[in-house]
């Protein structure tokens, strides 16, 4: 009773967002169920529009004072808020691709926009989760979505068993990271970050009260390293982003990693940053186990989205990295690569998707034979992306290989950044492959572009960021940085 009579309502200004969110959420919902056939689009409309007010409000809460509300449990402060507003951004773009893809392949449903939208509630809570108890939470509710979502287009061969497979290992992912959590909570007495980091630090701990830390702290590696989908953690990711509508594998490969980047964050930077000795070296192992394997695997793969869920693994490899150096430097280096990755990866299942038509995928690389004949325009836009992909300079996916090497090698790891170049030019042959196949090989068929002018003018903007953003960085470094 007395938590309650000290509850301050004017608090709630700071979960303004996900508030509005929420109740949008229920309004969509309800609207669905009555809407007939013809009047389906305004589920999109009303989506987007849901979106736009509720990144518009957390772009207002940018620069305001940190404020923790909810007993401890939920934070606001800048990485929150720029993250809520590039995640909210991003899957504006994502839907915009979406909506052409679900016209075409007779999935336009209202359930797919709802749980696209419970998914992004679930990533902002996340995001300012500063409990244990309110990151889990905001992890499953963007899991459960994530799920379904997959599984939505049950006639499509291999989407539900794709499904199932994330279902299974996200659940033994969740339960390795829930087990790691009650260690935690166990030793330190505490699920609030702020209180776990006050134990990390005290250097009286005992050896028993350290063996136990450590031991909660690698399930607690594992269960990021499962949602990252870093290796030897990856055999989810070819398998579910193949069986996936590609829709759906354009939104899972992109905005989720933020959240799960600022989990990240918010659990070993806050939370457990006095013990960066004993985390920073499983990363380093993941990050070059995730460089090499998807690399070197991606050079075998003939399916445009398998080779695209390897390149995935790789760049999660290189944003790991920046986590190794334990400086805030390092930290702004994989933020802004993870940002960096997004924009690219938007981009390039924007195309595919673009190439869609009805009962055909454009998902191999054999598919994109003489696109620069037909269509010269987007197969310039799918150069941009892969020499992007491929860190060859302007290009902005240059500079976010760059920054990260440049503080891994300031933090005295030289043998690593070697290895990093080594495997970063190996992937450069299979981001090739894709434009030779489009400019030095004759098309089989000619195909026709059919998209939406929406569609391709914010894929055309989207494409034309990479090289803008690539040549005046220095904001965006800054901005990553900043946010530490």
């Amino acid at each position: 009773m007395n938590n309650m009579s000290t509850f301050d309502i004017s608090t709630l200004s700071v979960a303004v967002p996900e508030i509005f969110l929420l109740s949008a959420i229920v309004v969509v919902l309800l609207l669905d169920l009555f809407l007939t056939k013809p009047f389906k689009q305004a589920t999109y409309y009303l989506t987007q529009l849901s979106l736009l007010i509720t990144g518009v409000m957390a772009f207002n809460l940018i620069g305001e004072p940190e404020a923790i509300i909810f007993g401890g449990s939920f934070i606001l402060d800048d990485m929150a808020s720029v993250f809520k507003v590039f995640m909210l951004g991003g899957t504006m773009v994502a839907m915009v691709y979406t909506r052409h893809y679900l016209e075409q392949h007779s999935l336009f449903k209202g359930e797919y926009f709802i749980l696209v939208l419970l998914s992004v509630l679930g990533m902002m809570v996340m995001v300012s989760g500063y409990s244990l108890l309110t990151l889990y939470l905001g992890l499953e509710i963007l899991a459960l979505s994530l799920y379904t979502l997959i599984a939505i287009a049950r006639e499509r061969a291999g989407a539900v068993e794709a499904a199932l497979k994330y279902f299974v290992l996200g659940a033994i992912a969740s339960g390795l990271l829930l087990y790691g959590m009650s260690m935690i909570y166990g030793i330190s007495g505490s699920l609030n970050i702020n209180e776990i980091a006050n134990f990390a630090a005290n250097a009286s701990l005992a050896s028993r009260e350290m063996l136990i830390l450590n031991f909660g702290l690698v399930f607690l590696v594992i269960g990021i390293a499962f949602k990252l989908g870093a290796v030897p953690f990856h055999m989810w990711v070819p398998d579910v982003y193949q069986g996936s509508p590609t829709s759906v594998t354009m939104f899972l490969s992109t905005v989720p990693k933020i959240a799960a980047v600022a989990m990240l964050v918010r659990i070993l930077v806050d939370g457990l940053g006095a013990m960066h000795a004993y985390w920073s070296d499983l990363f380093m192992v993941l990050a070059i186990l995730s460089i090499a394997v998807g690399s070197v695997v991606a050079l075998m793969q003939t399916n445009i989205k398998r080779m695209l869920a390897y390149s995935t693994i790789s760049h999660i490899g290189f944003i790991m990295l920046g986590f190794v150096t334990g400086v805030i430097s390092g930290y702004g280096a994989a933020v802004f690569y993870v940002l960096v990755y997004i924009l690219m990866s938007l981009a390039a299942f924007g195309i595919i998707i673009l190439l869609n038509k009805k009962g055909f995928e454009a998902d191999l690389i054999s598919d994109y034979k003489g696109l620069s004949k037909h269509s010269p325009w987007f197969a310039l836009m799918m150069l941009i992306i892969m020499l992007s992909m491929a860190g060859v300079p302007p290009f902005v996916g240059f500079y976010a290989k760059l920054f990260i090497l440049q503080q891994v090698i300031s933090a005295g790891f030289v043998t690593i950044a070697v290895i990093a170049v080594v495997f970063a030019v190996i992937s450069a042959y299979y981001y090739l492959q894709v434009i030779k196949s489009m400019y030095f090989e004759e098309a089989d068929t000619k195909s026709e572009v059919t998209a939406p002018m929406d569609m391709q003018l914010v894929l055309s903007i989207n494409a034309v960021l990479i090289l803008v953003v690539g040549l005046f960085p220095d904001f965006w470094m800054k901005l990553s940085i900043s946010l530490f």
